[in-house]
């Protein structure tokens, strides 16, 4: 496999950001909605510029009845960080929102709730990855391709869709089986 500096890829996107301290600690949330059925999303971390798996975090959602991403986006971001708050865990460099203005302003209303605003630097990366919002601002960052930054908000990305939809899937066929079951004559919920 090719090397990856990660090094130089969490120095270049603390550039891009402009963001004060070095980013040893991200987190990227990711909804997959799949046409609105069981609503699941997903936490993925990254330590030191590259994944750590056995810290990634599943949220079924709780809150929220229906397709709706910008509530489901605010309720896993809260109950996120409430825990680590009470846990007094500490808190990431980065957050890294999946979608564009609306995802990243449930997710700023879920900060603002903990009283997290200013305390952790956010962003919405937008669906193609071409652009980057920032908090308060109106246009967002265009995406340089060549620029080392982006390739690991890129991984980070994909690791957050491919971490949701393996438990999306999961879920799906599970609740599948289950009604599967109950229409087989005489298996019905008592029997289960």
């Amino acid at each position: 496999s090719k090397f990856i500096d990660f090094a130089a890829r969490m120095e270049a996107l603390q550039k891009v950001l402009d963001i004060a301290g070095p980013l040893l600690h991200i987190e990227c949330f990711d909804n997959s909605n799949i046409q609105g059925t069981s609503a699941v999303a997903a936490c993925v971390v990254f330590k030191n510029g590259a994944p750590e798996p056995n810290s990634y975090r599943h949220f079924n959602i709780k809150t929220v009845v229906g397709p709706d991403d910008f509530a489901s986006m605010r309720e896993i971001v809260q109950r996120r960080y409430r825990r680590m708050l009470q846990e007094t865990q500490r808190l990431p460099n980065l957050i890294v929102i999946d979608g564009g203005k609306g995802q990243l302003s449930a997710a700023l209303d879920a900060l603002k709730a903990l009283d997290l605003i200013g305390k952790v630097p956010i962003i919405g990366l937008a669906k193609k990855l071409e652009e980057i919002y920032l908090p308060g601002k109106e246009s967002p960052i265009v995406a340089d391709f060549s620029n080392p930054g982006l390739l690991l908000l890129q991984h980070l990305r994909d690791e957050a869709h491919r971490f949701g939809i393996t438990h999306h899937r999961k879920k799906r066929s599970a609740s599948f089986l289950v009604s599967e079951f109950e229409q087989i004559q005489g298996v019905g919920a008592k029997s289960l």
